[in-house]
């Protein structure tokens, strides 16, 4: 009975020594740390790019176009020129109409940081643009219509007429392309490119929906 007594009293728990104990933790310690160095590679790989410059990041949108053509606008000069020989004995008169197109751009080249300034507040770029410029008129002297008077017209008569009227064409159009009204659409056009222009590279750079605030040089009003 006392051997069964002895049998049936549980062993007493076995301790471990101190260099056992830094033997049984040192696994884990050792899975802990390769996880964080599994986590911070997998940061340093999938981690959101830092956001740059808004500015930079206008500039460079800027650059690549360098010069915008932002409107066009088809006129239609009417012009007339008179010619006279033989002491006013014969005279001619031309009138003609000549088409032509002119384009209004604007020089990017010009836009620096100086123009721009970026409110992180509230999102919003402001840029201001260089003036429109105005192309030189491109005449289609293949569609012009030319109405002729006179009994008598040389063929000297007529190239002189046709010089004189080209001339006063190209000339016409330039004062009908100062139109205000042609300015004001040349400059709503002009805004309109720049912020489809900067929105969507703004976008991808992570700034998110960006307010564009844009004006040009010379003219009236708010922008």
């Amino acid at each position: 009975m006392d051997l069964d007594r002895l049998n049936a009293q549980p062993a007493p728990p076995v301790s471990l020594q101190p260099s056992q104990q830094r033997l049984a933790v040192l696994p884990w310690l050792l899975f802990v740390a390769a996880v964080a160095v599994a986590a911070w590679l997998a940061w340093q790989i999938w981690r959101p790019a830092p956001i740059g410059d808004p500015l930079a990041t206008s500039l460079v949108a800027f650059d690549k176009q360098d010069r915008l053509t932002v409107f066009s606008a088809e006129l239609a000069p009417v012009v007339a020129s008179d010619d006279s020989r033989l002491f006013g004995l014969v005279t001619s008169r031309q009138v003609a109409v000549i088409p032509a197109r002119v384009d209004y751009a604007i020089d990017l080249g010009k836009v620096g940081r100086d123009r721009m300034r970026w409110d992180a507040a509230s999102s919003t770029l402001t840029v201001r643009l260089p003036a429109l410029e105005v192309t030189r008129p491109n005449l289609d002297e293949a569609r012009a219509q030319y109405l002729r008077e006179g009994v008598w017209i040389t063929r000297a008569a007529q190239d002189k007429l046709t010089r004189d009227n080209t001339r006063l064409a190209e000339r016409l159009a330039v004062e009908q392309a100062a139109n205000p009204v042609l300015l004001g659409l040349a400059r709503s056009a002009a805004k309109d490119a720049i912020r489809q222009n900067l929105a969507i590279p703004l976008q991808v750079a992570g700034f998110g929906d960006v307010k564009l605030s844009v004006s040009i040089d010379g003219e009236s009003g708010k922008p």
